[in-house]
């Protein structure tokens, strides 16, 4: 199977990603077709007469079979918000950890020259949010409540499908996929989960109570969490990327998003193999 359209999505303000997304294109622009988000167009120097500009939102439709993401998971994640049906991700490290960007530098253009005779790649389940009924971009990592007032606790009320946890106490929590094991919710004292696991994760940071601990429930679970004490602001964040005011009586609501996120396999590091090679 040879691929015939590729996409291209680089971080901005980073010199070394720019010039390997340059590379990239001059590269491959001969082989197969290249469509390039605006913004990396416009940072990179290049015109629509010289290659295909595309919004990400609009390259599934288009045919891009992969998209090519250079930075680190940052980029990778904000990328990813902006797909409601993503399009299989090549990740090329430009970043520190690079958990979700299986590709070094040196091996950028080789790993690429390969998946375009064919690949294959992993699903990960993403959350779907939703903030009083409005659905906000989905969560490849972890959605974070926390208190919006440093040094001041935050209580909410945690529903599990029909059943109501006790009233939690804490300077926030954090809702993670098993991708995002690994990141916030680890460091908060969450365990590491399999991306294979269908499962999501809540981690009270810095709870009142020493009985309030990680939990792991089915993904396909509804999550309802509602900030109970008046006058007391809380931020909403999501993957790290966007982020939301949140008032006393209003409901977040997270389930198993419709759509995963897909990533190309290209490495020779599996789940086990990153968390010791990236993590120690």
């Amino acid at each position: 199977m040879k691929i015939k359209k590729i996409g291209l999505v680089s971080r901005l303000d980073h010199e070394g990603a720019l010039e390997m997304t340059k590379s990239i294109i001059d590269e491959f622009s001969s082989v197969v077709e290249i469509a390039v988000s605006p913004n990396t167009a416009k940072e990179i120097g290049i015109e629509d007469d010289v290659i295909r500009i595309e919004a990400i939102e609009d390259m599934r439709n288009t045919g891009v079979e992969f998209l090519i993401v250079v930075g680190g998971d940052g980029t990778v994640l904000l990328t990813l918000s902006r797909m409601y049906d993503p399009i299989p991700i090549l990740g090329i490290n430009m970043g520190k950890v690079g958990f979700l960007v299986d590709t070094e530098p040196e091996e950028a253009l080789s790993t690429i020259e390969k998946a375009l005779h064919g690949f294959t790649y992993n699903e990960q389940i993403r959350l779907g949010v939703k903030l009083n009924g409005d659905i906000l971009p989905p969560a490849t990592n972890e959605i974070v409540l926390m208190t919006g007032r440093p040094a001041k606790i935050l209580t909410t009320k945690v529903k599990i499908d029909d059943y109501e946890l006790e009233e939690l106490r804490s300077d926030g929590i954090v809702f993670s996929t098993p991708t995002g094991s690994t990141a916030y919710a680890m460091s908060a004292g969450g365990p590491i989960i399999d991306p294979r696991v269908n499962a999501a994760l809540i981690v009270p940071l810095a709870p009142f109570k020493l009985s309030s601990r990680p939990l792991v429930v089915p993904a396909d679970c509804v999550i309802n969490v509602e900030t109970t004490i008046p006058e007391k602001e809380a931020i909403l964040v999501i993957d790290g990327q966007h982020t939301y005011k949140i008032h006393e009586n209003h409901v977040v609501t997270l389930t198993k998003a419709d759509q995963p996120a897909r990533f190309v396999k290209s490495s020779i590091y599996r789940f086990y193999d990153k968390i010791q090679y990236k993590l120690c």
